[in-house]
């Protein structure tokens, strides 16, 4: 192979590799995301996430950044008064990426509120407010040219922080697909 063919293709791979190593920037994304907890409760929620503008610190090797995280969810489980509910929650989240932001791979966790149209009663569990804290914590993937896509799975705990008894609370497992943009 001669020599001047070879070298702007050794270019473009460094250039390629160099543009891949480069932080993700953080974009708007819109989601779906199924969830399940035992009682059985099945969740499908709508949602929406908002960069905290250009905020990020590094951190241990990797960068964190912020975004709020707003949805709106169905529940459908077995209840006393009713079989379904409506949840609308807003969570300030952060979000840790390995390599200075630039692995595909990141972490994330949040606490924030949740308003519920109606108060959550099964048999098992009872709720006593419509207003609740809700955490998580997730470890997701991006991918696609500019890292579009994403796959988040995450575990969310729902209670009132023993603002009032009972406070059962709720354990959910959540798988997200998002798109950013």
């Amino acid at each position: 192979m001669p020599t001047q063919s070879v070298l702007p293709a050794i270019l473009l791979s460094a250039l390629s590799l160099g543009a891949a190593a480069q932080p993700v920037a953080q974009t708007p994304s819109i989601y779906i995301q199924p969830g399940i907890a035992n009682g059985p409760i099945h969740i499908v929620t709508l949602g929406g996430t908002l960069p905290w503008g250009n905020w990020q610190k590094p951190l241990g090797g990797g960068m964190l950044t912020g975004h709020w995280d707003g949805y709106l969810s169905h529940w459908h489980y077995n209840g006393v008064n009713h079989d379904n509910l409506i949840l609308l929650g807003l969570t300030p989240t952060l979000r840790w990426t390995p390599d200075g932001g630039a692995s595909p791979w990141f972490f994330q966790g949040g606490i924030g509120v949740t308003l519920s149209s109606h108060l959550y009663h099964t048999n098992e569990r009872q709720f006593s407010t419509a207003l609740n804290f809700a955490s998580h914590i997730g470890a997701g993937l991006r991918w696609g040219e500019q890292r579009q896509h994403e796959v988040l799975v995450s575990l969310q705990h729902i209670s009132n922080a023993s603002i009032k008894s009972p406070n059962p609370g709720r354990n959910l497992v959540h798988l997200r697909y998002a798109l950013h943009w």
